[in-house]
This record gives structure tokens, sequence and C-alpha cells, in this order.
């Protein structure tokens, strides 16, 4: 991003707008001093972003292939279902016997569908439980159940909340549940962003990209407060998290011509 703005204000000193440069290595933890504090600072002061492009790796197979213009938010839980110590096979109706069944009732996939390589308006949550912890024989005096929703736009936290809570209570459960929001979905739909970065990956790599809004958060769950027109574009991710994470170096001039290319288009002399 720094080459291709460099190229950019050189053929264009007298480009219109600003451009600004926001680095931060807070992504990936807390979030609570990076990107969340300058997009509070610019709320503050009333300053909004016409375009923001992030770099993250966007690419399945090959260079600009996919670029994402939103992603599903994510809300966890720890459910834990208090009961009676008993063995595995309590008498019918007891505490312990019912958690199971309200746990099994919940669980599955809600207006996602594997594999689904965006969201849409009427997208629910995709729901998985990741451990459900007891033990041998005995049947504990409850269980804890660890969960965590992937949601589009068309879910709310209170609505998924309430949706996995009412099982529970209409088999009158005593539970407890610790929730965590990790982020908000946002969605930026198409524009005039979305149809530079096409044009532009057309023209330098001789292909069609596909929007998407796949894979995990990133910090474009605070910026879509303050910027209608954000995407994400970068280079190939297979490598992402994994041990000799790297990018592919050739990758790379064509990746800041690709961003040039879009400044062209959105910021002409």
């Amino acid at each position: 991003m720094l080459t291709a703005t460099e190229a950019f204000v050189a053929a264009n000193p007298q480009h219109p707008g600003s451009l600004a440069f926001l680095l931060t290595s807070d992504e990936e933890g807390d979030a609570t001093d990076g990107t969340v504090a300058v997009v509070e600072a610019l709320k503050a002061r009333g300053e909004a972003l016409d375009f923001c492009i992030i770099g993250e790796p966007t690419s399945v197979d090959t260079l600009g292939d996919m670029i994402k213009n939103g992603r599903r938010g994510s809300l966890s839980g720890r459910l834990t279902v208090k009961g009676i110590q008993c063995h595995r096979l309590p008498p019918p109706g007891t505490q312990s016997d019912r958690s199971g069944g309200a746990g099994d009732r919940r669980t599955g996939r809600h207006g996602m569908r594997p594999g689904q390589r965006g969201f849409s308006a009427d997208d629910l949550a995709d729901f998985q439980h990741s451990r459900r912890h007891r033990r041998d024989q005995r049947r504990a005096g409850g269980v804890e159940i660890k969960f965590n929703f992937r949601f589009g736009t068309a879910s709310s936290v209170d609505s998924l909340q309430q949706r996995l809570t009412a099982p529970l209570d209409r088999h009158g459960l005593e539970y407890d549940i610790d929730w965590t929001l990790g982020a908000r979905p946002f969605l930026t739909g198409r524009g005039p962003l979305a149809s530079a970065a096409a044009a532009a990956i057309r023209d330098i790599c001789g292909i069609e990209t596909e929007l998407s809004t796949t894979g995990g958060t990133s910090d474009g769950r605070f910026i879509a407060e303050i910027c209608d027109q954000l995407l994400e574009i970068g280079p190939v991710n297979a490598t992402s998290h994994k041990i000799d994470e790297s990018v592919d170096i050739a990758a790379l001039p064509r990746l800041s011509a690709i961003y040039t290319r879009i400044l062209e288009e959105l910021l002409p002399a």
C-alpha cells in the first residue's frame, strides 16, 4: 500500500482528497488500543471515511481471485446447566436428563450452508458447540457447553441470545451463560470501491474477482461504523496463522499495482 500510494502521488501530485494509513498490531489481540481507538476518535470529531482498503490476505488460489466486502459476526458463550449428580442413566425427567435434549435441539446450521461464500439479508447464523464436558458413568452436578455463533447482518446479538435461552427456559433448566461478543457483522455491498477493485484486478491479473464474506473477523468490523465503502484486498491466505507463514514475493508488485489502479479510479486528477 505504501509503494502504491507513493507511485500514485508522484504521478498525481494534485489529486483530490486525502490519504491515510493505519498500522496496528492490536487486531490479533483484545482489539482495544488499535483500530477501535482510532475509529472512536474519528467518530468523536464527526469524521467519516469515503473509502477504506484493508490489506488482509483474501485471495484463495491466486492473487485477486477473492476480495471481502463483509464479515460475519462472532458471538461465543459458555453455558453451564445445573443438575443433580447421579448415574449416566438417571430417572427420566430429572434435570440432568433434560439438559441433553435441550442442547441437542440447539445445534445445527441456521441459514448458512457449508461452503457458502457470503451472506445475504435473510441469512441467520451458524451455531457450533466446541466442547461438551461430562465424565464417565456418573452424571456430574452440571454440564458445561462452549459454543460460538457466526452470524450475518440479519441476526442481532439479542435475537441469538433469546433463541438459545428459549429451549432452556422451556425445559425449566437452571443455568448460567457467560457471553463474549467477539465481533459484529458488517456488509458493505457493492459500490464505487468494489467496481474499481474488480476493474483493477481484471487489468492487472486478468481474472474476475469474487466478492465474499467468508473467513474470520477483521478490523473491518470497527471501520464499517464510519465507512460505507470498505473492502479487504490482499495476497493468498494459504499459510495464514500456520508454521512458515509466507507471502509470494512475486505477487507483491502486482498487488501494489492493483492498489495504485484503484486510487487512480477513485481519486482522478
